[in-house]
């Protein structure tokens, strides 16, 4: 059984938001939500927001035992660019990127089937 939550359009860059992902894949929920819990990173706080959203869909949805879900699969992905622009001298002008991200979050029970 695999339940998943999605958040599109997140002001956070793909490669900042990978950086928190790598370490709480195949990790149980407790332990990641630790993890999360006590990270510095703006992405932690983030992601622990989809991934509690990811376990209260499972428990709801499909009647899942909490202390038995793991991180499945976890997916950040590059999404449109703001694009902004900075005066610069003699009347150029230089183009700021703000970067988004999806981040896709798959919780189950560890049974393969």
């Amino acid at each position: 059984m695999e339940t998943k939550a999605i958040l599109k359009g997140v002001r956070l860059s793909a490669q900042k938001g990978r950086l928190v992902a790598d370490q709480i894949r195949g990790l149980p929920v407790g332990r990641a939500l630790d993890l999360l819990t006590f990270s510095p990173k703006k992405g932690a706080k983030i992601i622990k927001k989809v991934l509690e959203s990811a376990i209260a869909n499972a428990e709801h949805n499909d009647g899942a035992d909490i202390d038995e879900l793991k991180v499945k699969t976890i997916y950040i992905d590059k999404a449109e660019t703001l694009k902004r622009t900075s005066a610069r001298a003699k009347g150029r002008g230089n183009i700021i990127g703000k970067q988004s991200c999806h981040i896709r979050v798959v919780v189950g029970d560890g049974n393969d089937k």
